[in-house]
């Protein structure tokens, strides 16, 4: 299984969120390069990150800093984040980004998603953010009416490769990820699978690993250094 030791960045610093909420923010680094720096030191070959002003308003305020996080890391970077134009999605992948992650888009504007898919393929994941069994968009503010095993088998069928599924409620709480969401996912779906949310624990890790999924999101639990993200791309293995 892929890690994806991650960086949400608000102002060019690397942040978290609780559970989503813009008001329960705190900033955890002024200079998120060094963090990629320390991703690379302990062995990770893949980031994950999210530009959380730019789920907000669509735009890509944070460009600079994901450019100079690409070139400090030099493995495998996927982007996320207000993601909502072929023109940011060129823009990113142009600067060599490896995967960009449509998510509000992706709900709102299905021929966009077509599009975006028919043209770069397996470059293309989309966020599935979970709240109640129910999609949610626009930086989790707002829930859709759109079942989320419903909305996966519809983006299989469409041709997504990759979708990373948020279980809100676990997201930033340290409690656990929610296990029986991706061992069901796993069995159902034929996409690559990436747990995100609540990673807490090696043994979360570990069982995530042992269903057989693509990869998973470490986020809250490196920046409280719950265990080190080397630890965890061992028991990863």
């Amino acid at each position: 299984m892929n890690l994806f030791p991650a960086i949400d960045i608000v102002g060019g610093k690397a942040v978290r969120l609780f559970k989503g909420d813009y008001n329960q923010m705190t900033v955890y680094h002024d200079n998120p390069v060094e963090v990629a720096l320390d991703f690379k030191a302990q062995g990770a070959k893949y980031m994950h990150l999210v530009d959380l002003e730019g789920a907000k308003s669509g735009e890509t305020p944070n460009l600079e800093t994901v450019r100079k996080l690409k070139e400090a890391f030099g493995g495998f970077v996927e982007v996320g984040g207000g993601i909502r134009s072929m023109e940011v999605i060129h823009r990113y992948l142009s600067m060599g980004i490896d995967r960009v992650i449509l998510g509000t888009a992706a709900v709102e504007n299905p021929a966009f998603l077509e599009e975006a898919v028919r043209v770069y393929g397996d470059k293309i994941a989309v966020g599935v953010d979970i709240k109640d069994g129910f999609v949610a968009i626009k930086g989790w503010q707002e829930t859709s009416s759109l079942e989320a095993f419903s909305f996966l088998r519809h983006l299989q069928a469409l041709g997504v490769t990759t979708v990373i599924c948020t279980d809100i409620s676990k997201d930033g709480a340290m409690q656990g990820t929610n296990l029986a969401l991706y061992q069901k996912m796993q069995s159902e779906l034929k996409m690559q699978i990436v747990a995100s949310g609540g990673v807490s624990t090696l043994s979360d890790v570990a069982n995530l690993n042992s269903y057989g999924l693509y990869g998973a999101i470490i986020g809250k639990a490196y920046y409280t250094k719950a265990f080190l993200l080397k630890d965890a791309l061992e028991v990863a293995k």
